[in-house]
């Protein structure tokens, strides 16, 4: 997490599990791509493992002061964003995983220069 809020000012918690090896790149994509009917089923560890990579993602964030920001994961290739198909992380869907997986972490000092430039542009 420290080197992507360093690179890009955000956590992604499914980058994690792509920089830990827990998660292809090509499962990752199979699944963006609606192959795969839920994320966990392609991940290189049970359960108990990602729970603890999430429980210490959201430790992190909190000890780093990154500040949540839920993200809508919507199935690519969809030409009609109206039908865009939400994806699913978890085997039984339950709403707080959900959750859990789909929240980015984004860098206050990225915030802030966003606001700079976005003040810059008008």
């Amino acid at each position: 997490m420290y080197q992507q809020t360093k690179a890009s000012g955000i956590a992604i918690p499914i980058q994690v599990f792509i920089d830990l090896g827990v998660l292809s790149k090509p499962d990752y994509e199979r699944w963006r791509g609606g192959k795969v009917d839920y994320l966990e089923r392609v991940c290189n560890a049970n359960l108990a493992k990602l729970s603890f990579i999430m429980k210490e993602v959201r430790a992190y964030a909190r000890k780093n002061d990154l500040k949540p920001s839920w993200t809508f994961y919507r199935q690519w290739g969809r030409k009609n964003k109206s039908r865009s198909v939400k994806l699913r992380f978890s085997k039984y869907g339950n709403e707080n995983v959900e959750r859990g997986y789909a929240t980015h972490y984004i860098s206050p000092q990225y915030m802030a220069e966003q606001k700079r430039s976005a003040g810059r542009e008008k």
